[in-house]
C-alpha cells in the first residue's frame, strides 16, 4: 500500500515537471510589459515611474 502511493507520487511528480517545461501563451507579453530597470509592470503606454523625473 505505501509502495503504491509513492510510485503514484513519484509519477504525478514527473507529470507536473513535464507540464512546467512548456511555455504557455502570453508570457511573452507580460516579460514585455515589465520596465527594464525596476522590473515593476509598465501600465499604459507612457514612461515608467522610475524614469519620469520627480518634481
Amino acid at each position: 500500500m505505501i509502495t503504491k502511493i509513492i510510485v503514484l507520487f513519484l509519477v504525478f511528480m514527473v507529470v507536473l515537471s513535464i507540464f512546467g517545461k512548456f511555455r504557455f501563451p502570453g508570457q511573452e507579453k507580460l516579460a514585455n510589459a515589465r520596465c527594464p530597470k525596476c522590473l515593476r509592470f509598465k501600465i499604459g503606454k507612457g514612461p515608467c515611474a522610475c524614469e519620469k523625473p520627480r518634481s
